[in-house]
């Protein structure tokens, strides 16, 4: 990563493109939308999305099958990228995201502190990243940094 991508940064490609974003949110639990929304313009393209923190609700708001949950794991590539689908579908956008991770303090169903998937769905494919953030780092620089590397998965996307 050369320089940091800013969630100004990715309004302004959104809108040139005239695209939209969603997001379906668990540990940053709502971060990712409210860095876009603090960036004037961002009614344009970001049209909403979901704060799933809970694992109930992925299922219950998302419609993530509780038996991929238990298979794969609520922290796993399978759920972050059922979390982005299923995000797009319910808020048509162009695209979504799916955020899924250990911010800590202790891990979670054997999942060490700063794990984290990030999964992107559009109209040209679908993408999961894993993300092995340090477990020093606070619970908020981990969100934050969860939130920094899908800014940058969307950067990657508009521009590749």
């Amino acid at each position: 990563m050369d320089q940091q991508v800013t969630a100004s940064d990715v309004v302004k490609l959104l809108s040139e493109r005239q695209l939209t974003i969603s997001a379906a949110e668990s540990l940053t639990a709502g971060m990712l939308m409210s860095e876009l929304a603090s960036v004037p313009g961002a009614s344009k393209v970001l049209l909403g999305g979901f704060v799933t923190y809970a694992t109930a609700f992925k299922t219950k708001l998302l419609g993530v099958p509780a038996e991929l949950i238990a298979s794969a794991g609520v922290v796993s590539e399978a759920t972050a990228m059922a979390m982005a689908k299923e995000c797009r579908r319910q808020t048509g956008t162009d695209l979504a995201l799916g955020l899924t991770g250990v911010a800590g303090p202790a891990e979670l169903d054997g999942q060490a502190v700063g794990t984290v998937w990030i999964g992107l769905a559009s109209s040209t494919g679908q993408v999961a990243r894993l993300y092995q953030f340090d477990a020093s780092l606070t619970r908020e620089q981990i969100r934050q940094a969860a939130v920094a590397a899908a800014l940058q998965m969307v950067r990657e996307l508009l521009f590749d």
